[in-house]
């Protein structure tokens, strides 16, 4: 009989932990659904910002670099599909963008590199080259270093969009990051992140182009 008790007892207790795991993954399933439905809300309300013919009409060049401990790099053939990711959006909503083979074509490398330095005239410059009205700047930063609880190297990784009209007035920013990657591959991780929150970004990107864009 006292073996009997025992063995009621310890499947009850097996039972309520594996009820009491359902409740809990079920709750966790719940949170993000919540979350995941409270995102696309959000990028909805801003998709369904007015945007005149006109606005949609002007040309949008897109550049991507990456500061990786100090040091600049936008060559932007290494960019190709973080490229491909935010243009592809932008022509889904309507918006003009040139090619990366347009834009390198036109615009040397040196003046690329100015522009990601923050040379107003360098930015004046490129966006006449190919009478672009508005310059969407994809800014990749990595900061190394080593995890001593895990004991694993650690990238942190942020990208910080700017969108801004010929003369350099901001209309937009936005960011997306990262700060527990392990590895190497910053820029293998940065197109990551664009693809999880480019939804986001760009709606956020578009609502704003379409309010301030023409004024």
């Amino acid at each position: 009989m006292r073996h009997s008790l025992i063995v009621l007892l310890t499947s009850m207790a097996l039972c309520g932990g594996v009820m009491a795991q359902g409740f809990k993954f079920s709750n966790e399933d719940n949170a993000d659904k919540a979350r995941e439905a409270e995102q696309q809300a959000r990028v909805q309300a801003l998709l369904s910002t007015p945007c005149k013919a006109k606005i949609k009409n002007q040309k949008i060049m897109v550049l991507i670099g990456e500061s990786r401990d100090g040091m600049l790099q936008a060559h932007q053939s290494s960019y190709s599909g973080h490229f491909d990711a935010l243009n592809a959006r932008l022509q889904g909503l309507g918006l003009k963008t040139y090619t990366q083979s347009q834009i390198t074509a036109q615009i040397a490398q040196a003046e690329i590199d100015a522009y990601f330095k923050n040379h107003p005239d360098a930015a004046l410059s490129a966006s006449k080259r190919l009478s672009a009205q508005y310059i969407l700047r994809g800014l990749i930063t990595s900061q190394a270093g080593y995890n001593t609880i895990v004991r694993v190297n650690q990238v942190s990784i942020r990208m910080a969009f700017t969108l801004t009209d010929a003369n350099g007035r901001i209309l937009s920013q936005a960011n997306a990051e990262n700060a527990s990657y392990a590895g190497v591959d910053t820029s293998g991780m940065a197109l990551t992140l664009i693809n999880e929150k480019a939804d986001e970004v760009v709606a956020q990107l578009y609502s704003d182009y379409c309010r301030l864009g023409g004024s």
